[in-house]
């Protein structure tokens, strides 16, 4: 009898715990503004690197992760997390944002690749009527790490205000070594059998030559096409919310407060969509449309709503010219608005994530074109999270940063 692991539920655990301990690792210190620093330029230049090279190695992921398979490129993927949270260590002791910058880039290649052969084991292993619940079980999973790697910071750094100490970012670079540990208990698409005897993959493992004439048709390809603006925008506030709203208006503590808030959110928004998502009297197209349009209404109500908080200040950090200085949660009349904010920002975005990825599986569910499909999404994602974050490393105002990213989103 084939192993119990080999089965897609088993492998979009075994995924999820991955990116719990990585990518959720990583989601945990970005939250805070500046990676847990008083000074966000260093991070949001190292962010402008990452992204850029996710870019291009996320629309060559699907390739790489065709030939290669999923095990090793998601181990080795995993390390680069580790080296660019360790870099903080050095930043923090000399002061030079050289190695932080430069191991941007490298983790930009390693999430590319990750995150391709994430995208192929959550979307194209389980069935078309259980794809909203395993997307749903992976998004609760990976941003439990998120979750917990916030609850970190907030314990260690509770009365402490300034940059995050050293001894949490090691804990960080143990925490995604023990990823890339898990990484290898993952097996090939081929061998994954679902539970009516189907296999995960119906096409064979091409040359490198092959896969990238592929990966080049994709901008050719019609829904592709059709999914870029989601694709550019659906990374593309993070750089404000992160940095400009929650980097900029509270405490340190508070900051690694609402961390753990945005990301309960996010398993919480992502658990009632895939009720809508796989709700079993409506036809696909019903369910898409209306999670579709509820999404839009909810991601302008939370823009409107930020839009009346960004009109009172102009700056952030220790110089914020935000009314009464930074907003501590224990001062609860001033933090209820701002903090209950924060957490429905992380909602709606779980919402945009999902029914990417759902609207992706719609469209195949054979492992290897998954793979080129959720390759180019995450290209795109990445190009515009790169144009973002650099814009933020401009000190362009907040204002125009907000109103940029809430009409992209009309998009």
């Amino acid at each position: 009898m084939m192993p119990r692991y080999h089965s897609p539920l088993a492998q979009v655990l075994i995924m999820s715990c991955v990116c719990f301990l990585c990518p959720g690792m990583f989601n945990a210190l970005n939250g805070l503004g500046g990676a847990g620093q008083l000074d966000t330029h260093t991070t949001n230049n190292a962010n402008t690197a990452l992204y850029a090279t996710f870019c291009i190695f996320s629309i060559a992921g699907g390739g790489i992760v065709n030939v290669f398979g999923v095990r090793y490129t998601t181990a080795l993927s995993c390390l680069t997390y580790a080296l660019y949270t360790g870099s903080y260590v050095y930043h923090g002791n000399t002061g030079s944002d050289v190695l932080t910058i430069v191991a941007g880039g490298v983790l930009g290649i390693g999430a590319g690749i990750l995150w391709t052969a994430q995208g192929v084991i959550m979307v194209s292993y389980p069935a078309d009527a259980e794809k909203g619940k395993f997307i749903s079980i992976f998004w609760v999973i990976f941003n439990l790490g998120g979750l917990i790697g916030g609850i970190l910071p907030f314990a260690i750094n509770f009365y402490h205000s300034g940059s995050l100490t050293s001894s949490v970012y090691v804990l960080f670079v143990i925490l995604e070594c023990l990823g890339a540990m898990a990484a290898m208990f993952l097996v090939p698409p081929s061998v994954v059998v679902r539970d009516d005897g189907s296999h995960a993959t119906l096409s064979k493992s091409q040359s490198p030559g092959h896969e990238s004439i592929e990966v080049l048709k994709l901008f050719t390809n019609k829904w592709m096409l059709l999914l870029l603006p989601m694709s550019f925008t659906s990374n593309f506030f993070y750089s404000y919310q992160f940095s400009q709203y929650n980097g900029a208006i509270f405490t340190l503590r508070t900051r690694a407060f609402n961390n753990l808030l945005y990301w309960a959110s996010q398993i919480i928004g992502s658990y009632a969509l895939s009720l809508l998502l796989d709700f079993p009297r409506w036809s696909r197209r019903k369910r898409g449309l209306w999670s579709v349009g509820f999404m839009a209404v909810s991601f302008n109500v939370v823009w409107a709503c930020t839009f009346v908080v960004q009109r009172r200040y102009t700056r952030g950090g220790g110089s914020t010219d935000y009314p009464g200085g930074l907003v501590d949660f224990l001062d609860a009349p001033r933090a209820a608005g701002p903090v209950a904010l924060y957490f429905f920002m992380g909602m709606v975005d779980s919402w945009y994530q999902n029914i990417a990825y759902w609207i992706i599986g719609a469209l195949t569910s054979d492992a290897h074109i998954t793979a080129r499909y959720v390759g180019f999404y995450k290209g795109i994602q990445s190009l515009g999270a790169a144009v973002s974050w650099q814009i933020g490393a401009r000190d362009i105002p907040f204002m125009n940063q907000l109103i940029g990213n809430w009409a992209l989103l009309y998009e």
